[in-house]
């Protein structure tokens, strides 16, 4: 069984690392470019002409693994259903803001109101699979529950519209989002296993080896960004993990980065408003650092050896 895994990761690495070439050509010549904000990070200026919905890549790879190997149960095709769904809200993101030739493209009213609807079909659709199950498994404590009752939908609402936006906001340096989200998966897909959660543990370690693959791509100096049709797609894809498998309350944990990340900007936005001041030199927290003088390639590593440190404090709490 473990070997089956390792299949499933090494065959969506390879065609993400394979793919990856064709489809920035592709992105280029249909002038798919990224716009840099110009209230960003002034280092940030050379990324502008970079080609952007790399998403695609690991999206189309995984997609592909999955079809191969013969994984195509329901609860799979419930976690790729959620990615291509939110993936769906950021490709057209991005077509706009490539559209108008600048960093805005749907209003936050008009994602927040596709992400709140895609939300409520997916928990709608796992609360009746599961036959009206509302626990939810407590870290730290050998796998005890606690049943939310009716928290259940506007909870998880929250979650996944809130890991969707938290995974956009990580996605600001080359191979931050990327990464961060590799190694969120591989924890995702031990545990699974540990689980049983057969279902599970095969897609996460199969879009781990897909992002994994594109980080080939993606990774410092970037030659494509994932764009929100990858981040949103990838925020899709975790929420929906911890729907599926009941670990919501270890999200904060193993996502530590991306709550992290959100809570910086929510900080931030409220000093202002309060205060007239910030707390930070810039937001998200990735920005800050760089403000302080941090090479980006710095802020990068250590926020992926955060991770595994989070990352394996959440597999402890599960035992």
């Amino acid at each position: 069984m473990e070997s089956f895994y390792i299949l499933n990761f090494i065959l969506a690495l390879a065609i993400s690392v394979f793919l990856g070439p064709f489809v920035i050509r592709e992105l280029k010549n249909l002038k798919v470019k990224q716009s840099v904000l110009e209230d960003g990070p002034k280092s940030h200026a050379h990324k502008s002409g970079t080609p952007t919905m790399g998403g695609i890549i690991f999206m189309i790879s995984s997609l592909i693994t999955i079809i191969v190997l013969g994984n195509r149960d329901s609860e799979t095709w419930f976690l790729i259903i959620s990615m291509f769904a939110f993936g769906a809200i950021g490709f057209l993101d991005d077509y706009v803001k490539v559209s108008n030739g600048r960093n805005l493209g749907l209003t936050a009213k008009q994602k927040l109101a596709c992400q709140i609807i895609i939300a409520f079909f997916l928990i709608l659709y796992k609360y009746r699979v599961s036959n009206g199950d509302t626990t939810l498994y407590i870290p730290f404590t050998s796998m005890d529950k606690i049943d939310i009752g009716i928290l259940f939908f506007p909870f998880m609402m929250f979650v996944m519209v809130g890991t969707v936006n938290a995974v956009n906001l990580t996605d600001g340096l080359d191979g931050l989002a990327s990464g961060v989200s590799t190694i969120v998966l591989f924890t995702f897909s031990a545990m699974a296993v540990g689980m049983e959660n057969e279902s599970v543990a095969k897609f996460s370690i199969t879009l781990a080896g897909a992002l994994l693959g594109f980080l080939v791509h993606n990774k410092y100096p970037a030659k494509v960004f994932m764009g929100d049709a990858g981040s949103l797609a990838l925020g899709g894809v975790v929420g929906a993990i911890v729907l599926d498998t009941n670990l919501t309350l270890f999200l904060p944990i193993i996502g530590g980065i991306f709550f992290i990340e959100t809570l910086s900007v929510i900080i931030q936005v409220a000093s202002f408003k309060l205060t007239g001041k910030r707390v930070f030199l810039m937001a998200p927290l990735h920005h800050h650092f760089e403000e302080k003088g941090w090479k980006e390639v710095r802020v990068v590593w250590t926020f992926y050896a955060i991770t595994v440190v989070l990352c394996l404090i959440g597999i402890y709490a599960i035992n």
